[in-house]
């Protein structure tokens, strides 16, 4: 049986979606899933969506929040 340094090894040779593949479902061995949690994500992530693709909410770009972020907390 290989020791995780071997496994992460062989890993880093996968393509990047691979790679993320893995990552998902080793994460889902220390927190399960849980259906209805997940529900109300994506029912959140929809809704949110919708909010944007009508006009009523304007999204920031990301380099604006992190710079934001960086300038308030002095990083």
């Amino acid at each position: 049986m290989l020791g995780a340094r071997e496994i992460v090894k062989e890993a880093e040779s996968l393509p990047v979606e691979e790679r993320a593949f893995v990552i998902d479902l080793l994460l889902k061995t220390l927190n399960s899933p849980e259906k209805q949690i997940d529900q109300k994500w994506i029912k959140l992530a929809k809704q949110r969506l919708n909010e944007i693709r009508s006009g009523h909410v304007t999204a920031v770009p990301g380099d604006q929040v992190f710079s934001e972020i960086r300038e308030k907390f002095g990083w």
